[in-house]
């Protein structure tokens, strides 16, 4: 990892320019099947008290959580970000068409699994005496609950964001956008309450609003499903957050997925905070600040600062 950079030139009167913040770094890895997998690593800006392993939604990337990374860095994370399988800079690697994000590619959502899998192998390695945090939005949340089932001794805390329990009933597989159907809808007003987050998203051209079923396919998309693991045998404390008029599953599904943690795998640390007027992307809300504050005063109260 980067260090942290030495002071600049100092300022007419003698005062020395304030540290820059640690450089991130673009590296790359390929997975099991040669897909070239693209993330950055995020230093911490202090003693780092634990890494964050960040995981994007569908028809997305790593580079739309610069604030979230930004907050995690200055309280001490260091946070690892990959765009997956189809997505983001390794969906370009892969296609070279941005008509084309968003499909997984050989071996499909297995594969995707695996080479997240693979990164998390590899942050261990490289940071074998820190605590390692999954912190999933969105479909990356379902990822994440798929990576604990299988792998729960990786993992020393877990983080959903707009998640939902993976169980017809409970995951919304319709349209997203329902209660904002208007003439003038962008079709977007299901990720947040701020048009300016539409808006970023209609222009990023590494972005898609192509429903999951039409980009994975029947098969993928069933492979969602299914209910957090019993008796994993690891306490892993979690924090599940969810915005109050979240389509995905909101509230109620995410109050679902908590009590499963519960009383099926047998965690005892399981904390929901629902935000009422959010949205989908409570990450990109109105009330973001709170958010984020919210996420560090539950990571600082589990990962202590290191000397």
């Amino acid at each position: 990892m980067a260090p942290l950079e030495e002071d600049g030139p100092a300022a007419p009167d003698g005062t020395p320019a304030p540290l820059a913040t640690p450089a991130t770094e673009e590296r790359s890895f390929t997975d099991a099947r040669g897909i070239r997998i693209v993330y950055d690593v995020h230093p911490a800006q202090t003693t780092t008290r634990a890494i964050v392993q960040l995981l994007h939604g569908v028809g997305e990337h790593a580079g739309r959580y610069p604030a979230l990374v930004a907050a995690l860095t200055a309280a001490g994370y260091t946070v690892y970000a990959d765009d997956h399988r189809g997505h983001g800079r390794t969906g370009m690697g892969q296609y070279g068409d941005a008509a084309k994000l968003g499909r997984l590619g050989p071996g499909g959502h297995p594969a995707a699994v695996e080479a997240i899998w693979l990164h998390t192998q590899m942050i261990r390695a490289e940071n074998p005496d820190l605590p390692l945090v999954m912190l999933g939005h969105s479909w990356g949340s379902f990822l994440a609950q798929k990576l604990v089932n299988q792998h729960p001794d990786a993992y020393d805390g877990l983080i959903l964001s707009g998640s939902a329990l993976l169980w017809p009933g409970a995951l919304n597989g319709g349209d997203l956008n329902k209660p904002w159907r208007a003439k003038d809808a962008t079709g977007l007003e299901w990720l947040s309450s701020d048009p300016a987050v539409w808006a970023d998203f209609a222009a990023d051209p590494l972005t898609n609003d192509t429903p999951m079923l039409k980009l994975f396919g029947l098969l993928d998309s069933a492979r969602q499903f299914g209910k957090p693991r019993k008796n994993l045998g690891r306490d892993i404390p979690s924090l599940l957050m969810v915005g109050g008029e979240d389509t995905v599953g909101g509230p109620r599904s995410v109050h679902m997925l908590a009590d499963a943690y519960r009383t099926r795998s047998g965690f005892t640390d399981v904390t929901t905070l629902v935000y009422p007027r959010d949205r989908h992307e409570i990450f990109n809300e109105k009330d973001q600040v709170e958010v984020r504050a919210d996420l560090l005063a539950w990571l600082d109260t589990r990962f202590p600062a290191r000397d």
